[in-house]
């Protein structure tokens, strides 16, 4: 219900501010202004040419009606060849060079909108699905291209050709071509109608298109699932009803625009007709020589064409105010807040938590509540608690991929909203429970992003202290192997692996593992855990897990249950309260046991 509401909103807003839109658009063209003005020097061309043929028809006329047709024998043939070479190098100038700069135009909004995306608050991502956003960046920034090329194409050749026999037209005969003055205003009711509807229908073919990217995304991602549990029939269903709004919503769209040029035809018929009646008149035609009367019918013959596809054009032209609106609306989005000053090279690592309280954008309820906690430098902080009662909450704030209003999270006895958000960030390495591999190598994807510059020794030391060189050796090209998509072509543990490997190579004072060996067979988690155990050592290690077996070394054990610290202390101290994790220890050693 809210995609529809946004649908019928949209328009009326860029209806408004629909040009403002476009030339915000065309400005992205400044820097192609070279290639724009070879374009527009070649319809130049073209649109002269025009002209010219209904003045070669004129001279050809007058010429055979007083019989000197020798003089001219060779000069007309020469005069046509002329005319069709010069309208077809006006062609090739206007439409390749307008071709560049709309491949360009799309090259930096499509980059634009990726600069932007990684710049965007993690909130973001989990308020709208992945296929949207690839819409976003495929479909909608495709609809520009159009606007650029097909429609700046037809509105500059035309919108010449049609300046040029005009203009003869008035040379001619003035009286005449008032005429078209007084049909002009019956077809910018039409074109004005028929905007309004094509933006309407278009921003609605993209939030369908979005829809249908949604669907197959989601059921590409979960093919097991769909598979397992028997959800073909559902996922088609499902993508059969995105597509058939899709498909009628251009249907509607091409009702629009086939009526649109019957109507807008109709109307240049009755100017033809009414011109003709005219001319006819001895009164108006008079002074007009047989030649004069030719080219002048002729020239406005000619205007039919360029009139009828500058309002077809407008259909184009109003998806690339509707694509323009979506892609503007992204870019305008307010980036990650980044308020700190403080530069820092290396932390210490003391956290401490002061009161603090969170809750998500949009979320009723509050996720973490008073919280109260103090983890010193080099000390390891394990999270417990059931699933969903705030464990990774806390762990994700102190990276601030969120912000909080309610208290403190202070590090090195510094506020963490006033460190450089990038300084911060390079001070923590994290392996998640979800792990995160990228469509490259394993060398890629150990020495990642500001890891990249680290030495060949560095990626393996790092790879040996995660348990992961023995199987990177046995694979075909070592270090240089492909993971695929998300690491789809390694087992579950081998990603977990390269991910732990990362986090030792980044070599981070704060170190956040979410479930590291959750992923893991029993004989790989106790190597990771040796692993980890060194990593951990001297680093201020905040660790959420399940298994208790995994943290009963922590400095600091706190149970997190609905948002609140309920127990914290050591393993030994929280079993002689008899209390929450007792009871969590207790029932997983009988499980274990059992």
């Amino acid at each position: 219900m809210q995609d529809k509401d946004n649908v019928e909103a949209l328009p009326q807003k860029a209806a408004v501010s629909g040009m403002k839109i476009y030339f915000r658009l065309l400005g992205y063209v400044r820097s192609s202004w070279f290639y724009l003005l070879l374009s527009v020097i070649g319809y130049v061309i073209y649109a002269a040419m025009e002209p010219a043929l209904a003045a070669l028809l004129k001279h050809i006329v007058d010429i055979v009606s007083v019989g000197s047709i020798s003089e001219s024998r060779l000069l007309i043939p020469m005069a046509i060849l002329g005319v069709f070479i010069a309208r077809g190098v006006g062609t090739f100038l206007g439409n390749y060079f307008m071709a560049k700069v709309a491949n360009n135009v799309v090259f930096d909004l499509r980059t634009s909108m990726f600069n932007k995306l990684v710049l965007l608050p993690s909130n973001y991502y989990h308020s709208i699905p992945t296929g949207r956003l690839l819409a976003k960046l495929t479909y909608d920034t495709e609809q520009v291209i159009g606007s650029i090329t097909q429609a700046i194409r037809v509105l500059l050749r035309e919108g010449l050709t049609v300046v040029g026999l005009f203009s003869y037209m008035v040379y001619m005969n003035w009286r005449l071509s008032l005429l078209f003055l007084v049909v002009i205003p019956l077809i910018g009711l039409v074109v004005s109608y028929a905007s309004k509807r094509f933006r309407k229908l278009s921003t609605r073919i993209q939030n369908a298109m979005g829809g249908v990217t949604d669907v197959a995304s989601e059921a590409i991602k979960g093919h097991e699932v769909v598979k397992i549990f028997g959800g073909s029939h559902y996922e088609t269903e499902r993508f059969n009803k995105a597509a058939h709004e899709n498909r009628r919503s251009q249907l509607k769209m091409e009702m629009t625009k086939s009526l649109n040029i019957p109507i807008v035809q109709f109307i240049l018929a009755l100017m033809m007709a009414a011109l003709i009646w005219l001319a006819l008149s001895p009164s108006i035609s008079s002074h007009m020589s047989p030649g004069d009367f030719i080219a002048f019918l002729t020239a406005a013959g000619m205007l039919g064409k360029p009139i009828r596809q500058l309002t077809d054009v407008n259909s184009i032209l109003q998806k690339g105010i509707a694509a323009s609106y979506s892609i503007f609306d992204f870019l305008d989005m307010e980036e990650e807040v980044d308020k700190g000053g403080v530069s820092i090279e290396r932390l210490k690592g003391n956290i401490e938590w002061r009161s603090m309280s969170f809750k998500y954008p949009d979320a009723d309820k509050k996720a973490l509540i008073n919280i109260n906690l103090s983890l010193p430098a080099g000390k390891t902080l394990a999270l417990v608690g059931r699933s969903g009662s705030g464990k990774s909450t806390m762990a994700n704030l102190i990276p601030r991929f969120y912000d909080f209003d309610e208290g403190s999270i202070s590090i090195d006895g510094v506020f963490i909203n006033d460190y450089k958000l990038t300084e911060l960030r390079s001070n923590i390495a994290l392996v998640n429970q979800q792990v995160v591999l990228f469509n490259g190598t394993i060398r890629e994807n150990i020495a990642y992003g500001h890891l990249s510059d680290s030495s060949n020794d560095a990626v393996v030391d790092a790879a040996k202290a995660a348990n992961a060189w023995e199987f990177i050796q046995e694979l075909d090209n070592g270090l240089d192997t492909m993971v695929g998509e998300n690491g789809v072509l390694l087992s579950g543990g081998q990603r977990q692996r390269i991910a732990i490997a990362r986090a030792i190579l980044k070599n981070a004072p704060i170190l956040i593992l979410d479930e590291a060996t959750s992923a893991l067979d029993t004989e790989s988690e106790r190597a990771i855990q040796t692993a980890l155990d060194g990593l951990m050592e001297n680093r201020t290690t905040i660790a959420i897990a399940h298994r208790l077996s995994t943290i009963e070394n922590a400095d600091i054990i706190a149970v997190v249950d609905h948002g609140e610290i309920i127990e914290q202390g050591s393993h030994s101290e929280l079993l002689a309260m008899n209390g929450a994790y007792a009871q969590l220890h207790n029932q997983q050693f009988s499980d274990t046991t059992a």
